[in-house]
């Protein structure tokens, strides 16, 4: 069973009346808290997106300067993938 801690959290009296309408008694909690997970780990994506921002310089991958050449590329990648993939199993 994994560990919890109470912390009390205050809510706008509206918003739990609204939660309450939509989530059965006694999945508050479990309704919360998969929230949060849910939104933490948005914010984990965000943050990690935002710190690889830049990191390609274009002028070092001229196969991505256009979103066309991007999927080119892509494509290419696909396929190739997939060819070697026939010859391990053929």
């Amino acid at each position: 069973m994994e560990k919890t801690k109470l912390t009390p959290i205050r809510f706008p009296a509206d918003l739990l009346n609204e939660l309450d309408k939509y989530v059965t008694e006694g999945n508050r909690s479990k309704f919360i808290i998969d929230a949060t997970r849910k939104e933490l780990h948005r914010t984990k994506q965000r943050k990690a997106i935002q710190k690889a921002s830049g990191i390609l310089n274009q002028k070092d991958y001229p196969e991505l300067k256009t979103s066309e050449d991007t999927s080119r590329w892509v494509r290419n990648l696909r396929e190739e993938s997939e060819a070697r993939r026939r010859e391990l199993v053929e």
